[in-house]
């Protein structure tokens, strides 16, 4: 799974690839109780085990692939 954190006053956005066992539900929990909160860091562990922190005043946005089941492949009509 991936999760793209955009940085306040950085055009660049920081690309985690997490572990494939990750529960979405609960990441996404995580990460809203953690940017709820001042003065805390957005810690992810990427698939290598190396931990990425960032400082949650400066998140600007969070965003996380959807579910496996939810990605479509190949033309379709919705």
């Amino acid at each position: 799974m991936d999760v793209r954190i955009g940085i306040v006053q950085s055009v660049k956005e920081l690309d985690v690839e997490l572990g494939g066992d990750v529960d979405r539900d609960k990441l996404l929990a995580e990460i809203e109780s953690t940017l709820a909160t001042e003065g805390t860091m957005l810690w992810l562990t990427d698939r290598k085990g190396r931990r990425v922190g960032v400082p949650s005043a400066k998140v600007a946005y969070v965003e996380v692939d959807p579910p496996v089941a939810d990605r479509r492949v190949g033309f379709g009509v919705s």
